[in-house]
């Protein structure tokens, strides 16, 4: 008799159920949606979900089904025609609270969504998705640079006790600015000023200049330090773009240069999402300064300046603030931003660099019971149409998102509080990923359909399918019941695939599809390395049920040593590569896996099942 120990009949029997459990929210399809989230970051609830329902069936929209996912609404709609009507709608009535995105969601039963189980993504060349086309403003970077160089002089000069009455830009032989310009009392020691800046500001060109109001230090850029900058921009801009996009969780992303200044993103199954274009473009950071308690925040705001030394800005609530014009520390200075529960709600927790934290301890020990501002600014463009010409300028936010008061000694590590769930969670996202060197301004923005249309996926679908129904029809034929067998595994093969494709949000592209049909022939190929082992021990004289275990255990060494070198191959290309190359690997490499399981024990279960317990074995159907 031929035996196969019961643990191995359990575990291919667990693996296949499995397999098939997750592989099947990829067998229902998936129609047209809209998603909608609320601009406050809140989730939506069910109240919102009916009054939304209400507003579209008075529209005459046609939906099929909506549903609470992750807080936020998904709606279901027939066709791509109701689906563009319904975002028109939604836009136009709901504009002051929700963020609309065009997307799609299966057509599961609900009880597979509520578990978590999703179809596998499809990539920008199957799926379509979003395209964006981002020009990077060189000259912002270099404005963003200006504005270092300053505090870098503000705190020297504190540091020094060195007395100076203004910091301002200027331009010296350029259409921009391309320096700073220290303004001095009138009877101020400038000689003493430009030593002190001399070691800060040691890559910049430091001369004294006398102006109408006295004595000033100049500190200028050359022509390629100003190159330098702008090409630091487009280069850190990208690892910021990539770094958002992973926290997003878009599979497959495409993020590379294009041309001297812009930068192309593609992002497939993403179609018009105003959420994910918000995080990408934002220039955001960061600013801690202490609080100006000597002088009145609501006298200062009504008079509209403040007193010098200090900045006005504003709170959340609008409340009218004072705080030092010295920074602490910036949002350049973190290492790390993580979402927090604290006892006064959601928050984030910050851990700052070396030179940070020893800012940050040397503040705090000195200003206990003192005030701190967190100031978040954004920084973009706006265009207006002025005379009946656009104009852009740019335009820059300063909000403080938070003032508590210093309680004790801190110095790298401490949270930030009183922000919303949401505020909490995209704060963190930005500061996490980096932040842009220069302002970005999207020139080209798409929701595009598949690169050759739906033709992609019915063509590759069926290769797939003639490849699949050609090698099951030549196995059944060649090797008869032992054929049929075979065919059983490559069937389980690429439910198993497909499975550990849903399980790891992998993108599958038409490489990928290229990657199932090649993990199809190699599973093939393992079976005919069997099947061939079992027939030479047949012709040798040797009983079936022996034939059955000596073909496996000889034809075990072939096929691993083929697919070992295959699968270096693919690791490699999976490590390595992007895009397309990349979504090829990870099919081939877990087709490998997946194919080994089935030839070498899913094909030997099923052959033993059949085979094993019959004692008048006399000949086999191969």
């Amino acid at each position: 008799m031929l035996e196969y120990a019961r643990w191995k009949y359990i575990l291919v029997a667990s693996v296949l159920i499995l397999a098939l459990f997750f592989a099947l929210p990829n067998f229902f399809g998936e129609d047209a949606a809209l998603q909608l989230a609320r601009k406050d970051h809140a989730n939506i609830d069910a109240a919102a979900e009916q009054t939304v329902e209400k507003f579209l069936t008075e529209q005459k929209v046609g939906y099929t089904k909506t549903y609470i996912d992750s807080g936020r609404l998904m709606i279901r709609f027939p066709n791509v025609v109701e689906q563009l009507k319904a975002r028109d709608a939604v836009n136009d009535h709901f504009a002051a609270e929700y963020l609309t995105a065009l997307s799609f969601a299966p057509r599961a039963p609900e009880i597979l969504r509520r578990l978590g189980l999703r179809p596998m993504a499809l990539g920008l060349d199957l799926r379509g998705g979003l395209y964006l086309l981002y020009q990077v403003d060189i000259n912002g970077a270099v404005n963003q640079l200006l504005e270092g160089y300053e505090q870098d002089i503000r705190r020297t000069l504190a540091q020094a006790n060195l007395p100076f009455t203004d910091i301002v830009p200027v331009s010296i032989d350029s259409p921009r600015p391309n320096g700073v310009q220290v303004l001095l009392p009138a009877h101020a020691d400038a000689e003493a000023v430009r030593k002190a800046l001399a070691k800060p500001l040691a890559d910049l060109k430091l001369e004294i200049v006398n102006l109408p109001s006295g004595p000033a230090l100049r500190a200028t850029m050359t022509p390629v330090q100003m190159r330098q900058r702008q090409d630091y921009a487009i280069q850190q801009n990208l690892t910021t773009l990539r770094n958002r996009v992973n926290e997003l969780g878009v599979s497959e992303p495409i993020v590379q240069r294009q041309g001297l200044d812009r930068i192309n993103v593609q992002l497939p199954g993403v179609q018009n999402s105003a959420e994910v274009k918000d995080i990408l473009g934002k220039v955001a950071t960061l600013e801690f300064r202490l609080e100006d308690m000597q002088n009145n925040a609501v006298q200062a705001a009504a008079r509209g300046r403040a007193p010098l030394g200090s900045k006005l800005y504003k709170m959340k609530d609008g409340r009218p603030v004072l705080l030092k014009r010295d920074i602490i520390v910036t949002g350049d200075e973190l290492t790390d931003a993580r979402t927090t529960a604290t006892q006064e709600g959601p928050g984030v927790s910050l851990k700052l660099d070396a030179r940070g934290g020893d800012q940050m301890l040397k503040t705090t020990r000195a200003n206990l019971d003192r005030r701190m501002g967190v100031v978040f600014i954004e920084r973009g463009h706006e265009t207006t149409t002025v005379n009946g010409k656009k104009e852009t300028r740019e335009v820059t936010n300063e909000e403080v998102i938070n003032l508590a008061t210093i309680r004790g000694v801190f110095s790298n590590q401490f949270q930030i509080t009183g922000l919303a769930a949401g505020e909490a969670r995209d704060l963190a996202l930005l500061l996490r990923s980096g932040q842009l060197a220069a302002p970005l301004d999207p020139i080209e923005e798409r929701a595009v359909g598949p690169s050759l249309g739906q033709d992609n996926i019915e063509k590759g679908v069926r290769a797939l399918i003639i490849g699949m129904v050609a090698v099951f029809v030549f196995m059944a034929f060649y090797y008869r019941v032992f054929g049929l067998v075979a065919d059983s595994v490559l069937l389980s093969n690429v439910i198993l695939l497909t499975a550990l494709l849903s399980i790891m949000r992998a993108s599958l592209s038409l490489p990928g599809i290229a990657g199932i049909i090649l993990t199809v022939g190699m599973a093939v190929d393992a079976n005919v390395l069997i099947y061939e082992r079992i027939r030479e021990e047949l012709r040798a004289g040797v009983s079936p049920q022996s034939a059955i275990r000596l073909g496996f255990e000889k034809a075990f060494s072939a096929i691993a040593d083929s697919n070992i070198t295959t699968l270096i191959a693919g690791v490699v290309l999976w490590v390595f590569g992007t895009g397309p190359i990349r979504g090829f690997a990870i099919v081939l490499t877990l087709g490998i896996a997946t194919s080994m399981f089935t030839s070498l024990m899913g094909s030997r279960a099923l052959i033993t099942l059949m085979y094993g317990g019959r004692r008048k074995l006399v000949k086999l159907p191969i």
